[in-house]
């Protein structure tokens, strides 16, 4: 499974645990939830990022016209105030990932809102069937 057939997933999500395994580095591991038991629970792993922010889901911020994405339950920002926040408030690095690579991954959880800023697309890994 890769992140874009992720984003053809509908329903709910649950974000298990958040973890980095080792400097710079991001793990998620994020469960069905028990309205859609045919999801698979999946970990998601960031080689590096640029940035990452989790909010309590009670606390999120709605989607507005000015923001473009792609999916529902895994979604890619085109355009986001995420990401024109973390373009203003971080030192560009063109020798590790010029800003115009910057990608801004979204996971909508019931428990929380997961936003990841990385320059490459996280490897899928399916835990349970």
């Amino acid at each position: 499974m890769d992140f874009n057939e992720l984003m053809q997933e509908k329903g709910y999500i649950y974000l298990e645990k958040i973890i980095e395994p080792k400097e710079n580095s991001l793990r998620l591991l994020i469960n069905r939830s028990k309205f859609n038991i045919d999801l698979p629970m999946v970990q998601l792993e960031f080689e590096s990022y640029i940035s990452y922010s989790v909010i309590d889901e009670c606390f999120s911020y709605s989607i507005d016209n000015s923001e473009i994405s792609k999916g529902e339950l895994f979604r890619i920002y085109t355009k986001s105030r995420y990401l024109d926040f973390i373009k203003i408030a971080t030192n560009e690095r063109e020798d590790l990932c010029p800003s115009e690579n910057y990608i801004h991954y979204q996971f909508p959880c019931l428990n929380h809102t997961v936003d990841v800023i990385s320059c490459e697309e996280p490897k899928v890994i399916v835990v349970t069937g």
